[in-house]
């Protein structure tokens, strides 16, 4: 088995509302060092060991956890997870 750790972001010339409102709060509990805050998504995948697993992690990302349109992702595959 494999630990897939999936990261989805905004690309950059999307507009984030959440994140200018986490940044506000930050701002008003005197936080004024933030300069600016991006709010993602961050996802586990446990999957079969395979030579094509990587294939298999974009197709997901593409097809179902991402919206590629607005959003990026990245991913990390760790070795075997031991249950």
């Amino acid at each position: 088995m494999k630990k897939v750790k999936v990261y989805i972001t905004l690309k950059e010339s999307v507009l984030d509302p959440q994140g200018q409102a986490v940044m506000q709060s930050l701002h008003n509990m005197n936080y004024p060092d933030v300069q600016d805050v991006r709010i993602g998504k961050y996802i586990e995948l446990q999957m079969e060991d395979g030579a094509d697993i990587a294939q298999k992690v974009d197709a997901i990302c593409d097809r179902l956890l991402a919206n590629t349109v607005i959003e990026n992702y990245r991913y990390e595959i760790e070795e075997e997870v031991r249950s």
